[in-house]
């Protein structure tokens, strides 16, 4: 540590105490490195300010100071947003200690949080006022609702409810200078001039900490009906998309695609789960639908499925007959992501395009990959309700790991050249951090760069906010 470190450090510690000032390496290091080991940084310290004043007071410090802050919620992010450089001078700001309810307006149905509370706890406040908040990811018992916000998270339920910033009343603010933008509300209108939310969510901490967020809260479900479907290709799993929206209307939750590669995988690696299915099959579709009045659910989801059955849409399917049954169905989904890693290396992309592309998309990419990387394993799965898939690519049996992840930056060009080319978008919902900075010169209008450029400079002339991220 340099005497400008210890210096920083002493000067921190006076702010918000020293043992919210960390420094020791064994302590630090979970905050220096991302979840996929593709970022690793160094830092003076970590500060654990416990208040949205402390915030401030620690931005004020490191503003005058010229200090580089790295905003960090449960350090679940994939693209290295929440991750320092290595430089070793820059400040991570973890808001994990801003874990407050402060408040539940059950009229307005909003609900007041701080930033670091984590999704589930969020989820869970909700439900004990006998309400829903319904974002949902995979990561949800870690990540943060500042995180959340800050990168726009999307998950399993954004063709109900839309994503992140869909879910967002009002925010708490603290900017680069210190100064806190309180804009907490519970209002369903306020037409006073510009949405400045909108801002923050998405800006990666680049603009703003959130530490506060005013969410919307609907009608817990009363009836929930999850099915499991086998299909024969993604071009059948649009055609079942239209039929549920035209069955179930709004009451379609959640509609993800997943190829059989994905069931084999949680099957051979993740305990417990089970193939729900007798007979193999391409592709499946787990379907879900939600509604907040009493009615014959089921019946609708048994309609649809002999219907799909009928006109050879779908091959088969299952309907969970209990809690049990839905969370083992569930768990195939959830899985996913983690059992890759079992596999070997895995490179991965979270892209969107139009709907109605996705299985054009499938093809060609998966024809483009395996030309250039034989032997490879496409294992695309994710939000078909809303065209966000992730296309992850699984290593070639007995291959070796280091060489296959070296290619990273050529399979990233050609499949993001081919997301390009039909209209879509690099990032659906995991942000732009480190990973995909370059690339978003090349593909964001020059105009709409211009003006974001515009904004950060005013938000934070002095450039000291998650420097090296997004832009």
């Amino acid at each position: 540590m340099t005497p400008q470190d210890r210096a920083t450090v002493q000067a921190l510690s006076e702010v918000i105490g020293s043992a919210n000032v960390l420094t020791d390496a064994d302590i630090t290091a979970a905050f220096l490195r991302e979840p996929r080991g593709l970022y690793q940084g160094k830092a003076a310290c970590v500060v654990r300010p416990g208040s949205t004043a402390e915030v401030a007071s620690v931005l004020r410090f490191c503003h005058a100071n010229r200090l580089n802050v790295v905003p960090q919620g449960g350090n679940t992010g994939l693209v290295g947003g929440q991750t320092p450089d290595d430089t070793g001078h820059s400040i991570v700001l973890s808001l994990q200690r801003l874990a407050k309810l402060r408040e539940i307006d059950a009229a307005a149905h909003v609900m007041i949080v701080e930033a670091g509370m984590t999704l589930a706890q969020a989820q869970s406040h909700a439900r004990e006022a006998g309400m829903l908040f319904p974002l949902s990811l995979a990561s949800e018992g870690t990540c943060t609702i500042g995180g959340n916000l800050a990168t726009n998270a999307g998950g399993t339920a954004v063709i109900a409810y839309g994503s992140a910033r869909d879910l967002v009343v009002g925010l708490e603010v603290v900017l680069a200078d210190g100064r806190v933008l309180n804009g907490l509300s519970s209002l369903k209108k306020d037409n006073t001039g510009y949405d400045l939310k909108h801002l923050f969510m998405g800006s990666e901490g680049t603009l703003g900490v959130i530490t506060a967020a005013s969410l919307k809260l609907f009608p817990k479900p009363r009836v929930v009906e999850t099915a499991f479907i086998g299909l024969a290709d993604p071009d059948q799993a649009l055609a079942l998309l239209a039929l549920a929206q035209a069955h179930a209307g709004s009451a379609l939750k959640t509609f993800e695609l997943m190829p059989r590669l994905g069931i084999e995988l949680v099957v051979r690696h993740a305990p417990g789960n089970r193939d729900p299915l007798q007979q193999p099959h391409a592709w499946y579709v787990l379907l879900e639908f939600a509604a907040s009045a009493e009615g014959d659910l089921q019946a609708t989801a048994l309609d649809l499925l002999e219907t799909a059955l009928n006109r050879g849409v779908i091959e088969d399917a299952t309907l969970a007959e209990s809690g049990a049954q839905r969370d083992a169905l569930w768990r195939l989904r959830e899985d996913l992501p983690d059992v890759q890693k079992r596999e070997g290396g895995s490179i991965k992309h979270d892209i969107s395009v139009p709907i109605a592309r996705v299985p054009e998309f499938l093809r060609v990419a998966s024809a483009a990959v395996l030309q250039a990387m034989p032997g490879a394993r496409p294992v695309p799965f994710g939000h078909l309700g809303d065209g966000n898939i992730h296309f992850n690519i699984s290593q070639p049996i007995g291959a070796d790991t280091k060489p296959f992840l070296a290619r990273w930056g050529e399979i990233n060009a050609l499949v993001h050249g081919i997301v390009t080319n039909m209209s879509g978008s690099i990032s659906a919902e995991h942000g732009i951090g480190q990973l995909k900075r370059d690339l978003l010169k090349q593909v964001k209008d020059p105009v709409a760069l211009e003006v974001m450029r515009a904004l950060k400079a005013t938000l934070d002339p002095e450039g000291i906010l998650n420097p090296g991220k997004v832009l």
